[in-house]
């Protein structure tokens, strides 16, 4: 199915994309205004994947039900942000992905790098000669 087609189809659009230059503005204003007027946004992949300013526009003439937004053009949200003054969108910073069994991830993750650091292992290390840098000194 196009995106066209979805995007006048859907009830929710959810964006699931890395950011490149095919994916850049994917969603302009001309797809979003393809959207149903009972339909919502939600991006949680990159800001730059929709338009914001024509988002802005189009949540603003509730073209659209609303959007659920956790990424932006430029994160920290700026404080005076159009976003910020509108009754139809819901806004994260930049923290709506994980999951509470994805931070047990995390936090596991982190003590076996450092248990297995204190024992002499190098687990999942980026940069290992910065250690062996360190060990010469």
């Amino acid at each position: 199915m196009a995106l066209e087609e979805v995007l006048k189809t859907a009830d929710v659009i959810s964006i699931h994309l890395a950011l490149s230059e095919q994916s850049k503005d994917l969603l302009n204003e001309a797809r979003l205004r393809l959207m149903k007027k009972s339909a919502y946004l939600v991006n949680t992949a990159r800001g730059a994947i929709v338009d914001e300013a024509a988002l802005v526009k189009i949540l603003k003439a509730k073209a659209i039900a609303g959007a659920a937004l956790d990424v932006f053009l430029e994160e920290p949200l700026p404080k005076d942000h159009p976003l910020l003054e509108l009754d139809n969108v819901v806004l994260t910073p930049h923290l709506g992905w994980p999951t509470d069994s994805g931070f047990a991830g995390f936090a596991e993750n982190a003590v076996t790098n450092i248990l297995d650091y204190m024992e002499g292992k190098l687990t999942r290390a980026l940069n290992p000669q910065a250690l062996q840098h360190r060990a010469k000194r």
